[in-house]
């Protein structure tokens, strides 16, 4: 049962890995379109002596893309606060692993003290019947 149990949260340790792995992903693609964003409206310009309706609408454009950054802070946000709640999960996951490792060991431990302690009294009752034998030969 504890063997099953440790294979359990092995598995679960496992499978919140993945998910950070995805969740940190997320974050990288979305720090991407950041910096993306953010050079398209440090680059966007119109002719100089292009039309004042270009300019409002360069403008337009540059707030947009500046509303798409916030969009993209927040969501980053969120998936940092998951990417912390799961490397908590993780933490208390692996902690419970190590102790039922801890107790397969110990289970493992007592099981092989019982066999050396079978195998002396059988060692010991063989010595004790040959003595016995010797003495009756006598």
């Amino acid at each position: 049962m504890i063997k099953k149990l440790h294979e359990l949260k092995k598995m679960q340790t496992d499978q919140k890995l993945i998910e950070k792995g995805q969740l940190m992903a997320r974050i990288s693609r979305i720090e991407d379109e950041i910096m993306f964003t953010e050079n398209k409206i440090n680059t966007t310009s119109v002719q100089k002596h292009g039309a004042i309706s270009d300019f409002a609408v360069l403008s337009i454009h540059k707030n947009t893309m500046k509303e798409h950054i916030v969009k993209l802070n927040n969501e980053k946000i969120v998936l940092q606060k998951q990417v912390e709640s799961l490397v908590i999960e993780i933490v208390e996951l692996q902690k419970q692993t190590e102790q039922y490792a801890y107790i397969l060991k110990e289970q493992k431990d007592e099981a092989f003290r019982k066999v050396l302690y079978m195998e002396e009294e059988a060692a010991s009752e063989y010595i004790q019947s040959k003595y016995i034998s010797e003495q009756e030969n006598f």
